[in-house]
């Protein structure tokens, strides 16, 4: 009886993790220049399973706001709550996280390499909260959300990288109010497109799952050009140090 618990667990476990380790280990091999270190990345991963703590007390609190203001049965509810609590509670988390445990470091000297941190913090976060869904709701819901939510919050934390590395590079050449407003962006557009995604997801009817397919069809097909792309023409953010780098352009629309 005990070998077939610890069986299951480690099934179960497996079955929540192995998602986010999968991804974390792809954004590691197409990082082209100058790979980070394996304790950073590792760093990193548990520091996105931190902000979900932080998720939770940030959202716990709007939800008791929101719930005082506005009626459940109000079309306005879920807007707000998907676009104004969830998202933007879930990204800034990560953001301060991420933040917290990168912007300093001497290993952030490639433009890519903030598409590398944000994604580790996405997963790790999505990794966590992987756990208590498996463990709440059984095997099954591994599955779906294997092929949903995980790629979901990796798709997320590269619209998180791309801005983030924007504003280091802003910050690099000395223009610091436009790396103030890069960070804010790195904030802003994966909180706005995790709340349509959450949005999406709980539309009940055909019509709504069929945009929610779609949706997120777009999403992995534009984050996964956007991670080739960028990934190709990367270059350090100290040019002066480089003098290979003016061969290298940035490219940050997807």
């Amino acid at each position: 009886m005990l070998f077939l618990f610890r069986s299951y667990m480690y099934i179960m476990i497996g079955a929540a993790i192995i998602p986010a380790i999968f991804l974390i280990k792809y954004i590691y091999k197409v990082d082209r220049l100058d790979k980070e270190p394996k304790e950073l990345i590792i760093k990193l991963v548990l520091l996105g399973v931190v902000s979900t703590w932080i998720a939770v007390l940030l959202e716990n609190i709007g939800y008791g706001i929101l719930q005082n203001t506005v009626s459940e049965m109000d079309p306005k509810f879920a807007i707000i709550e998907f676009f104004v609590i969830v998202g933007p509670a879930e990204e800034i988390s990560k953001y301060i996280l991420l933040k917290f445990g990168s912007w300093k470091r001497p290993e952030f000297d490639c433009q890519f390499d903030a598409i590398v941190y944000a994604v580790s913090v996405s997963l790790g976060f999505a990794l966590w909260e992987n756990i208590k869904y498996v463990f709440s709701y059984g095997f099954s819901v591994a599955i779906v959300r294997a092929i949903t939510a995980v790629p979901g919050h990796a798709c997320f934390g590269v619209f998180m990288g791309i801005w983030y590395g924007v504003a280091k590079r802003q910050e690099v050449i000395g223009n610091l109010k436009a790396s103030r407003i890069f960070r804010w962006i790195s904030v802003i557009c994966p909180a706005i497109i995790h709340g349509a995604y959450d949005y999406i997801a709980t539309c009940s009817d055909t019509k709504g799952e069929l945009i929610f397919v779609v949706f997120i069809i777009a999403m992995f097909f534009i984050c996964f050009k956007a991670v080739q792309r960028l990934s190709k023409n990367d270059r350090y953010l100290d040019s002066n140090k480089h003098d290979d780098d003016d061969n290298h352009t940035v490219i940050i629309d997807v």
